[in-house]
């Protein structure tokens, strides 16, 4: 996964506590880490200190960073900076390849042309050291 460090991020940083803080980190460093449990083998995102299936204590994987758009919305008016100088932008539900959920932002495309079932793949900016955001955009084809 790219990690752009030349892009000024904005909006507020996420305060990672423990059990989260490997996904922030993992994105800083150009992974993107969900949770996956050595008992019973359960993946899982969003991070939680347990195993929603077996109350396990999950540990981290790197995903492949591709997926699909699950569902999606075009944000087309909210007043509050930073976010009004990016209207209109999409935040989407997209399905990793490994089958669980994230919420994100789409980049890079046309929010008219994003649709249900578009790959994307993900990257991330950085926003602080040891911070990463990941953002998806749609896969290359190359």
């Amino acid at each position: 996964m790219d990690v752009r460090t030349d892009t000024e991020y904005t909006k507020p940083i996420p305060q990672p506590d423990a059990s989260e803080a490997p996904f922030w980190r993992g994105a800083a460093e150009g992974e993107l880490r969900i949770q996956q449990c050595d008992q019973c083998g359960h993946i899982q995102h969003y991070p939680r200190k347990i195993c929603t299936q077996c109350g396990a204590e999950p540990n981290w994987t790197t995903a492949s960073g591709r997926g699909t758009v699950y569902t999606f919305t075009v944000i087309r008016q909210f007043g509050m900076p930073p976010f009004r100088e990016e209207l209109p932008y999409v935040v989407a539900m997209i399905e990793l390849d490994e089958g669980v959920r994230m919420l994100a932002n789409i980049t890079d495309v046309e929010p008219d042309d994003v649709h249900i079932g578009m790959a994307v793949e993900a990257y991330a900016v950085m926003a602080e050291e040891g911070v990463g955001i990941p953002y998806w955009r749609p896969a290359s084809t190359g």
